[in-house]
């Protein structure tokens, strides 16, 4: 089941220690000036919960994961994989994602989208980043649903683009396509996510790199 549009307050700050990734958000995001983008560490943001890019197993021994699981202690770790485990029978698709309780104040969740199945692997020819931008971004439709208000701000990373070698200009033009579908609709089946942006982008290697997409949301669905 899905649901129409849903218009959010929610603050998004999009911020990474790679220049380039920062400049291609400032290009693709230009017409969100609602979004703020800023160059430095995800964990210098005083933000409800923390995007972190990882693998379908949830092991946090890479990249932006290791970064948090160090500041945040080894327990992070066992609580994403708990959730992957109770909700994905321990292997986490890409374009689902898992919120949890970050055990801190700041952030008070971390939310772990998949970006690649397995630690360091090139996802640069995948449409990988859109699909772990918006379950990402999905996830926070359902932590809000489940208690309203919780998540009110959320930083995200270059998703994709340090281990998983996306080219920075991919990256934010595929970031910008899930954050555009986040307050288009919510998706109640991650099949529904998958199979909706899939089906969009298919064709996108062909179409120039400055190119962005806009997903259309599937037709609503009527109830019986």
């Amino acid at each position: 089941m899905t649901t129409d549009r849903v218009q959010s307050p929610l603050k998004v700050v999009l911020t990474d220690t790679n220049a380039p990734v920062v400049a291609a958000w400032r290009a693709a995001f230009a017409d969100l000036p609602e979004i703020e983008i800023r160059q430095g560490s995800i964990l210098d943001q005083t933000v409800d919960a923390w995007v972190s890019p990882t693998n379908s197993r949830g092991r946090m021994d890479g990249g932006v994961d290791a970064v948090v699981k160090r500041h945040l202690g080894a327990g992070i770790q066992l609580r994403v994989q708990r959730a992957i485990r109770d909700r994905f029978a321990g292997t986490l698709p890409v374009g689902s994602a898992v919120c949890v309780p970050s055990g801190a104040t700041n952030p008070r969740f971390l939310i772990s989208a998949p970006t690649m199945q397995e630690s360091a692997q090139n996802v640069s020819a995948t449409l990988n980043v859109a699909l772990a931008c918006a379950a990402a971004f999905q996830a926070v439709h359902r932590q809000n649903r489940e208690a309203p208000g919780s998540i009110g701000s959320v930083a995200l990373v270059g998703m994709g683009a340090r281990t998983g070698r996306v080219p920075a200009r991919v990256c934010a033009n595929l970031m910008w396509t899930g954050y555009t579908l986040f307050n288009d609709h919510v998706f109640e089946d991650d099949d529904d996510l998958r199979g909706t942006i899939l089906a969009q982008l298919d064709d996108l290697e062909s179409a120039p790199v400055t190119e962005r997409v806009r997903i259309a949301p599937p037709a609503r669905r009527t109830r019986r």
